[in-house]
């Protein structure tokens, strides 16, 4: 299922997006290179919180494996399949609030995706939801430079970003 989200949602085009290319232009390479991870945790997590913490176990593994600046074709998927329906917002989207400052200091991206779909707009097209996923998800990949318009405007953001490519 997922891998079949993957390559049909996220290594394509999609006419809503707004722009050329692919919905996420780094997994096709990721995925052709051996360099897209899964993880799952089966079971229902507690809250945004145990979420949390099982992603910065993810963290802190991503860094140490990484390579001086981070392969942007490298990225790891981590599917949260027991968060029910009612708790996609609070739980899944939670988690990645609280988690995306920690993941943007260490030059990485977190990202939520769920069925419902989340929230956050499309960039270029407030019309599409490119989140939109098969089942509650966190997706983490280093940082790029067009990632700027996806970073809060918080000065730990900005730094973060301006420590990396100037």
């Amino acid at each position: 299922m997922i891998t079949c989200w993957v390559r049909d949602h996220l290594c394509r085009p999609h006419p809503d997006l707004g722009r050329p290319g692919a919905v996420c232009p780094y997994t096709r390479q990721a995925l052709e290179g051996g360099r897209l991870l899964g993880a799952v945790w089966a079971a229902r997590p507690d809250g945004p919180e145990q979420v949390a913490l099982v992603m910065r176990r993810y963290l802190s593994w991503f860094v140490a494996h990484q390579d001086g600046a981070g392969d942007p074709h490298r990225a790891l998927l981590v599917a949260f399949p027991e968060v029910d329906e009612r708790d996609w917002e609070s739980v899944i989207e939670g988690a990645q609030r609280r988690l995306k400052p920690s993941f943007v200091r260490h030059g990485l991206m977190i990202g939520e995706f769920h069925p419902g779909p989340p929230a956050a707009p499309g960039i270029r097209n407030p019309g599409f939801r490119p989140l939109h996923g098969p089942l509650p998800i966190l997706a983490v990949r280093p940082m790029v430079r067009s990632d700027l318009p996806f970073l809060d405007q918080a000065p730990w953001s900005l730094d973060a970003w301006t420590a990396r490519f100037g």
